[in-house]
């Protein structure tokens, strides 16, 4: 926001004292005004120490009035800044405001000091009501008409993760609107007074004079007046030459602060009446030239209003910086926190904490390390005629002696110390809707407490209590409530009883509980409530996000509402005409079907629908895929491959015998015989695409490759229909749509599987020479796709030639298995013997008992291979 005083320094604009100031060196006559600059320490303790001197009656702080109301929660012990104030509307939670305070912000340590003695506090900013309906639909009153015609501010919404610009809910004097807000058309542009500030003074950067002049004045014996009594005339100055500086929505804000301040000096006496608010604010609440009475109501008269409600809320650090599109915000929190909370020597106590999380993270830092990064910031201070060694000297010194230049670790120590993961505290007495106690409630049941840093956390599905973090994370992902974010497992397990999440609790999150709570009073109510809700009342949506929506229900455990979901899935389905959304919504379905087993619920009806759903596309594929363009195949080749894995995980990916089960669940027998004819027109589908002419070359390549990988094609088949496709006769582009259909995604596969690599190097060999100089460019596309490693090793294979033509191939004469090579090479596999036999177990055992019956001796390397 606006800068607050140097404390025992001079502010370097100079002028007379503002008429109602008092002589300095006492206190002033009329009501004492504390301009400030949001969360700014130095600021703090100025306004801590005038406090003290001053001893008011009665204290007045920037903010809504709606606040009065929780104010007295900020002196209980269970209240741990950074929070704030979160005013929501009533009817719509998602247009929300947050004033947020730390514990170094002037209103916070205000707050505190007049709660703990006993003294009323009272919020005299413009009414959350009147922010929050003006936050859509820019409403001008008559008299702002007249002032400034359509020069206001727009207050800002949230509700999409913007936060608004200042603790006033619509943006503070001074700052910036927050990023991806547009300037209203024909605002002025704003005045920053702090670079003005700082300009006047001779630098270039506003933090830094701001460190300067404030945050870096410490001690000493002096009048804790003067500093406010300074900038109350350098602000007066600033308005006197530049107006509202293009803050014309703060002439509103001022008005009320003007009405209330006016009643407070009545109820309270003028001489007892203390005043925190952005320093910008001082000049219009000065009581000479205040305008009138009637014409601040009458600038107020006719603003539109909505019901609102006011809670504390936890905050945090990162969203208290200004990187995060906070307009009020601050470039370092947990620098500033630490120069409030520190009694002396910052700079040795910061270098301290730096050492400490380097040491955490196995960095060798000794203290050698700390005194040489002291003396090079101070030293650094004193070249750049600075009064203490500020944030850049100190981060530069660790660069260089702490990180030894490198800026790795400097990314940890900003995102750890430099803007912190402070999470504030709120104590469970704050007024709050039923549905974020239930949030709470079901939180410390199963061992989850929100942190602002950022967590992995690995969920074991077969024990109770991870079952029963992983419904709770679910059910509020599906109330639209991101606590936790699914993420890939660094342990690569693809089992469906493990689940890796990623925690991180925001403050936006308190906006969305709120905006849940209209689904019911409890998170697993609310969650059901909301999905009945998606199913029946969204008929814009596709199948596959019907699909998903089950699986959701699923995954969050929500038996009352997976009826509805399944109803409404079933008749979606059977109405859907188009044979690539079927394809697509499949493998939702399926996938569903896995987690019976581990989560205890019933997935027979999903068994029905999956079944029929596979069944729809298999007769739906070819007649769609006939005809289709380059665009149109490349689109239809992700459906396929998502439908062949859905079937094959339908039917357990085998073709079953008569009377075995091939899909999900005990003692469905008749739905395994299914399995079994649907995995076998489904391999038949596959073989009709492959051979029809009139099927794009990436669909029929895709085909033939899904048909080798199954097993069911045999190499010759295969070979043949390669050849066809990549005939002379074919036309490039459609022999390249081919060759990418059959090879991609297969570049360790050919690595790995030596008879594929052979059919494909057999019909490379066998292009004509004639012909060579097209297929080249077709098949360097296709293998560009590869990893380098892919390429390197693949050429090395090739220059090697096909297996059993090398020096190996003698060895171990056999029939071999498919992939692999003829037989084994005895030299190389002995020393392995031993501990295979081991590991085996019994092998010796089986190979006596055979000696036994007279079968005669047996290969050891035969048993090893069975």
């Amino acid at each position: 926001m606006t800068a607050s005083a140097p404390e025992g320094a001079v502010a370097p604009v100079t002028c007379g004292p503002p008429q109602n100031a008092a002589p300095r060196g006492g206190p002033p006559a009329g009501p004492l005004l504390l301009g400030v600059r949001h969360h700014g320490p130095g600021s703090a303790r100025a306004v801590r120490a005038a406090l003290e001197a001053y001893e008011p009656r009665v204290v007045l702080i920037e903010g809504p009035p709606e606040g009065d109301a929780v104010v007295g929660l900020a002196g209980e012990e269970a209240m741990v800044p950074p929070v704030a104030l979160l005013a929501h509307a009533v009817n719509e939670p998602g247009r929300a405001a947050f004033w947020p305070l730390a514990e170094f912000s002037p209103e916070w340590v205000a707050i505190r000091w007049a709660v703990r003695r006993g003294v009323p506090v009272r919020f005299i900013d413009l009414p959350a009501a009147h922010t929050l309906a003006m936050s859509e639909g820019r409403t001008v009153s008559e008299g702002e008409e007249q002032l400034h015609g359509e020069g206001g501010e727009k207050p800002h919404k949230e509700g999409d993760g913007t936060v608004p610009g200042g603790p006033h809910g619509g943006g503070a004097a001074g700052d910036t609107p927050p990023d991806g807000l547009q300037r209203p058309a024909g605002q002025k542009i704003r005045l920053d007074p702090l670079a003005a500030l700082a300009e006047v003074a001779g630098y270039d950067d506003p933090e830094r004079w701001w460190e300067d002049a404030v945050e870096h004045r410490r001690g000493g014996r002096h009048d804790p007046f003067a500093p406010f009594t300074a900038l109350g005339e350098a602000m007066s100055e600033l308005r006197a030459v530049h107006g509202d500086g293009g803050h014309g929505h703060d002439l509103l804000r001022e008005a009320h602060m003007r009405l209330r301040l006016r009643e407070a000096a009545k109820e309270f006496g003028s001489a007892a009446t203390a005043v925190v608010c952005g320093a910008w604010h001082v000049p219009a609440l000065a009581e000479p030239e205040q305008p009138a009475v009637t014409a601040d109501r009458r600038m107020l008269k006719g603003l539109p209003r909505v019901k609102a409600e006011v809670t504390w809320v936890p905050w945090t650090y990162r969203r208290l910086a200004r990187r995060s599109g906070y307009g009020a915000g601050i470039a370092a929190p947990g620098w500033y926190g630490h120069l409030f909370a520190v009694p002396d020597r910052p700079v040795e106590r910061w270098m301290t904490k730096v050492a400490g999380l380097l040491r955490e993270r196995d960095h060798p830092v000794s203290s050698a390390h700390v005194i040489e990064a002291v003396r090079l910031a101070e030293t650094l201070a004193a070249l750049r005629a600075r009064p203490l060694a500020g944030l850049t000297e100190c981060t530069d010194a660790i660069r260089a002696v702490l990180c030894e230049g490198s800026d790795v670790p400097l990314a940890l120590i900003r995102e750890r110390l430099v803007v912190g993961e402070a999470l504030g505290e709120v104590p469970e007495g704050a007024p709050a809707v039923p549905l974020q106690r239930d949030v709470e409630r079901c939180g410390r049941a199963v061992r989850l407490k929100p942190a602002a840093t950022e967590r992995e956390m690995d969920l074991d599905l077969r024990k109770d209590t991870d079952a029963a973090r992983s419904r709770l994370l679910h059910r509020l992902r599906l109330l639209g409530v991101d606590w936790g974010v699914p993420a890939h497992s660094r342990a690569g397990s693809t089992g469906t009883f493990r689940e890796t999440w990623r925690l991180r609790w925001e403050p936006e999150l308190s906006v969305r509980v709120a905006e849940a709570a209209l689904w019911g009073t409890t998170v697993y109510e609310a969650a059901t409530v909301k999905a009945c809700s998606r199913a029946v009342e969204a008929p814009g949506g596709t199948l596959a996000d019907v699909t998903a929506l089950a699986e959701h229900c699923l995954l969050a455990h929500l038996p009352d509402a997976l009826p509805v979901v399944m109803r409404v899935l079933s008749d979606r389905a059977a109405l859907e005409a188009d044979v690539g959304h079927l394809a697509q919504a499949l493998p939702a379905l399926v996938r569903s079907l896995r987690y019976g087993d581990v989560r205890g619920t019933d997935a027979g009806a999903l068994a029905e629908v999956a079944g029929g759903m596979a069944a729809r596309v298999c007769v739906g594929l070819p007649p769609a895929c006939a005809g289709l363009g380059d665009e149109g195949a490349r689109e239809m080749r992700g459906p396929l491959d998502a439908a062949h894995q859905a079937v094959r995980l339908l039917t357990r990916g085998e073709p079953c015998k008569e009377g075995e089960e091939g899909l999900a669940g005990e003692g469905q027998a008749e739905e395994g015989r299914s399995g079994a004819g649907l995995l076998s027109r489904w391999r038949g589908m596959l073989r009709t695409l492959a051979g029809r002419a009139l099927v794009p070359g990436l669909l029929r390549g895709r085909c033939v490759r899904l048909l080798l990988d199954e097993g069911s094609l045999a190499d010759e088949e295969a070979e043949r229909l390669m050849r066809l496709a990549l005939s002379p006769g074919t036309p490039p582009g459609e022999a390249a749509a081919w060759v990418e259909g059959f090879l991609s995604g297969g570049g360790m596969l050919l690595v790995h599987d030596e008879r594929l690599l052979a059919l494909v190097d057999r019909w490379l060999t066998g292009v004509p020479a004639e012909a060579f100089t097209h297929v080249l460019p077709l098949l360097r596309r296709t293998f560009a796709q590869f990893e380098s490693g892919v390429r390197r090793t693949l050429g090395e294979l090739a220059r090697r030639g096909p297996a059993g033509e090398g020096a190996g191939a003698a060895a171990g004469a056999g029939e071999g298995l498919p992939g692999f090579g003829p037989g084994l090479e005895a030299a190389r596999a002995e020393p392995a013997l031993e501990t295979v036999r081991l590991l085996l177990g019994g092998a010796r055992a089986g190979a006596a008992a055979s000696r036994e019956d007279g079968s005669g001796p047996v290969d050891e390397r035969q048993e090893v291979r069975a």
